[in-house]
């Protein structure tokens, strides 16, 4: 066991999806695992271990935010011995090529500030993705006929953000959705030597003020988490 984690020892497969909310955990497990078990629920973090395609895998939620995140993901790593983490959720459109239901694949997340941001001092440290994980969504995405895109996202330190300057330097950088834990993740995977990986779906889009109604999330989420599964065992 860890501070933030109740599994035991061998339970947290070397493979761990994480999704923010809980039960969208358990949605997953429940849905693209065969025979999950819980093996987390300290403080209503749920995580499940099963096997895809026999492969084993564990779905473990982050909660919201990057301090959240980073809890988690340093616990996976460092006391559970995993090795490569995949960021599954929700992120808002900020290009208007960039459409409801699309999936984006993080090569990179910029960011205001991190927890890890007192390590770096004055380094503006870029954080990004594992390139074979990364290679293999793509060719997953590809290969279900997803609306993908590649490209840099914005880890925002907070949800509700009042600063439309911004997002309009931003949008005219090219950068192609706000979510708020992938910039931690990759820093986190740098430092301990493991494998990160954000692949997202857009559910809401900043310019156009479109949104998916909260029944039709997990319905839509479906490619992202079997692209992930693709990226991590393909």
């Amino acid at each position: 066991m860890s501070i933030h984690i109740g599994a035991r020892p061998g339970d947290i497969a070397e493979t761990v999806l994480m999704p923010g909310d809980p039960y969208r955990a358990k949605w997953a497990a429940e849905t693209f695992l065969d025979n999950p078990v819980c093996v987390n629920q300290v403080r209503g973090m749920l995580g499940f271990t099963g096997t895809w395609r026999g492969n084993r895998v564990t779905i473990h939620g982050s909660g919201m935010g990057m301090p959240s995140l980073s809890i988690y993901a340093n616990e996976l790593i460092r006391d559970y011995g995993a090795r490569t983490l995949i960021r599954i959720g929700s992120a808002g459109a900020m290009q208007h090529h960039v459409k409801i239901r699309d999936i984006v694949i993080a090569m990179t997340a910029s960011t205001i500030s991190t927890p890890s941001r007192g390590i770096f001092r004055e380094l503006n440290f870029a954080p990004v993705a594992d390139f074979g994980l990364l290679e293999k969504a793509v060719q997953a995405a590809r290969a279900r006929g997803a609306t993908f895109h590649a490209g840099g996202i914005y880890s925002s330190d907070v949800f509700y953000d009042e600063r439309p300057d911004l997002t309009e330097t931003m949008t005219r950088h090219g950068v192609l959705c706000v979510e708020m834990e992938t910039a931690e993740l990759y820093t986190v995977a740098a430092r301990h030597g493991a494998r990160a990986l954000a692949v997202l779906t857009i559910s809401d889009h900043l310019l156009t003020h479109e949104a998916l109604p909260s029944e039709d999330r997990e319905r839509s989420f479906g490619d992202m988490v079997e692209i992930a599964l693709e990226a991590a065992f393909s």
